[in-house]
């Protein structure tokens, strides 16, 4: 058919200056929906690169917190704070309730490991303090050596004296000074008899002579 003779209509739809506006409105919506996301919330933002101009304006037009939402908020913050601080103290005053109590905690933690060793009977102590006082050839003097340490401490390694912390099977005053026989000098019999001999070596010269002593003085 001749193109004069086509109907108006036709001739206007298949113009090309139909077809190139019609292309254009529909790019324009492609774009729309690129770049904002085809609805009414924040822009989809670019992983990296800033942010553009078009982006931070619907940011910023976001609705702001209420008020109610925005105290509670802060009331939450409020109240992590202050435990944090509540666990703080009782944190601080713990290490120095701790600081203060060392040496007593320490004690009694030492005392309750000692009480669990093994503790020899007086009879084997005895039996040990006869050889050892043979091994310094003071075997004549034993009788003396036996009936001084039973009024002193019973033979017990355990011996405590409340009134002057004297300890210990030869009751060393204080108990410390048989460290220089041995670590072990709180529990270990063998350690005490050993220091307790050379003590009296020392100082008296040998178990006779410082239950001599202790008859007249009531100490050695």
């Amino acid at each position: 058919m001749h193109e004069s003779r086509r109907p108006l209509i036709i001739r206007i739809l298949t113009s090309n200056a139909l077809i190139g506006l019609v292309a254009m409105v529909v790019l324009g919506v492609v774009a729309f929906n690129l770049n904002f996301g085809g609805t009414s919330g924040p822009p989809a933002l670019a992983e990296d690169g800033p942010i553009s101009a078009n982006e931070a304006l619907q940011l910023i037009q976001q609705p702001d917190i209420g008020p109610i939402e925005a105290n509670a908020i802060a009331n939450a913050k409020r109240r992590a704070y202050e435990r944090q601080k509540a666990i703080e103290k009782k944190a601080r005053e713990k290490r120095a309730w701790y600081r203060k109590h060392k040496k007593e905690i320490d004690a009694k933690k030492e005392a309750e490991r000692i009480a669990k060793l093994p503790n020899p009977s007086s009879e084997e102590n005895k039996k040990l303090g006869k050889q050892l006082s043979d091994l310094r050839g003071w075997s004549s003097c034993w009788k003396s050596l036996e009936t001084l340490w039973t009024h002193e401490s019973h033979w017990n390694e355990r011996a405590d004296n409340p009134w002057s912390d004297a300890y210990g099977i030869p009751q060393a005053l204080p108990g410390t000074k048989m460290a220089t026989a041995g670590p072990n000098w709180q529990y270990n019999a063998t350690t005490q008899i050993v220091w307790g001999l050379g003590y009296i070596k020392s100082r008296y010269g040998d178990p006779c002579k410082a239950w001599g002593f202790w008859q007249s003085h009531n100490w050695y």
